[in-house]
C-alpha cells in the first residue's frame, strides 16, 4: 500500500484530521531544505509537498514564486530535489510528494521520472498544469511504479468531481475560492464536495488566518499550508533562525487542525 493510503487510513482510525505541508527545495538552500523536512515531521506534518522551482510558476502565488527564484539562482533543479528525497527518505516515515510542472516531468522523460520518483520513495505528485482530462498519458507509470498523481478539485468542478474520483489515488487537492462570500457558504462548499465523493479531500490554505484554517480543519480531512510554512522559512537571517521560525509555525498551525467530530 503507497504511504499516502497508510496515512489516511491511519489518520481516520484516530480521528485526526491532515495537516500537509510545503516546502521549496533549495530555498534559501538545501542544507535548509532538508532541516526543514525533519522538523516538519517532527512537529506534526502529516504529509509532505516538496516543490520543485521552476522559471515559470504560473500556478502559484507570489510568494512561492519569489522561492522559486531563490532556488534557481541557487542551481537547485529536479536532480537535486530528487538528490534530497534520496537523502532524507530513511528518516522520514510520512509520505512525500513533489509539486512540480508538467514540463518538468517531459524534459527529464516521463517513465525515467516515475521510475526515479520510486526509486526515491516519493509516494505521488501533485502537477498543476496537467488537468485530469489531459493525464492519461502518464496514467501506465502511475500504474507501474506506485507514485501517485494527486489531482486537483474546485467547487466549480462540480460534476467532473465524481468523475475525478473515480480514477483519483491518494487525497484530493481542493482549491477553494477566498472572497468573503465563499466564507459563508464554506459548509455548504464542503459538503457538495463530500457527497460526490469517498476520497479524502485536502483544501488549500494562503490564508494566515487561524481561524479560516480551522473553519477548513472541520469541514474536510486536512489542510495544505503553503505560503505561511515558505515564509516562515525564509524570514530568518540564518538556519538557526529559520527552523525556529518554522517550528513555531508548524506548533502554531497544529493547533488549527481539528479531530473528527
Amino acid at each position: 500500500m503507497n504511504r499516502i493510503d497508510e496515512k489516511f487510513n491511519k489518520l481516520k482510525a484516530e480521528r485526526r484530521k491532515a495537516l500537509i505541508a510545503f516546502l521549496t527545495v533549495g530555498d534559501p538552500d538545501m542544507e535548509t531544505s532538508e532541516q526543514a523536512i525533519y522538523t516538519l515531521q517532527d512537529e506534526g506534518a502529516d504529509l509532505i509537498e516538496l516543490g520543485v522551482p521552476f522559471s515559470d510558476p504560473a500556478a502559484d502565488g507570489p510568494i512561492i514564486q519569489r522561492a522559486d527564484e531563490r532556488a534557481l539562482a541557487n542551481g537547485t533543479d529536479i536532480f537535486a530535489a530528487f538528490e534530497l528525497a534520496v537523502k532524507v527518505r530513511d528518516n522520514i516515515k510520512i509520505p512525500i510528494v513533489f509539486s512540480l510542472y508538467y514540463n518538468v516531468i517531459v524534459q527529464y522523460g516521463a517513465e525515467k521520472f516515475f521510475a526515479d520518483c520510486h526509486k526515491a520513495g516519493i509516494d505521488g505528485l501533485i502537477i498543476p498544469d496537467l488537468p485530469f482530462e489531459e493525464s492519461g498519458e502518464i496514467t501506465e507509470y502511475t500504474k507501474k511504479y506506485g507514485v501517485y498523481q494527486i489531482h486537483f478539485i474546485s467547487p466549480a468542478s462540480k460534476n467532473r468531481i465524481k468523475n475525478i474520483s473515480q480514477y483519483a489515488k491518494g487525497f484530493l487537492h481542493c482549491i477553494l475560492p477566498f472572497d468573503a462570500d465563499s466564507l459563508q457558504t464554506l459548509d455548504k462548499t464542503a459538503a457538495m464536495i463530500k457527497n460526490c465523493t469517498d476520497m479524502p479531500v485536502c483544501a488549500v490554505s494562503d490564508r494566515s488566518d487561524n481561524d479560516y484554517i480551522i473553519k477548513l480543519s472541520q469541514h474536510f480531512d486536512g489542510v495544505i499550508i503553503s505560503s505561511d510554512i515558505v515564509e516562515a522559512i525564509a524570514s530568518g537571517k540564518n538556519k538557526n533562525e529559520r527552523i525556529d521560525n518554522l517550528r513555531t509555525k508548524m506548533r502554531d498551525l497544529k493547533s488549527c487542525v481539528m479531530i473528527y467530530e
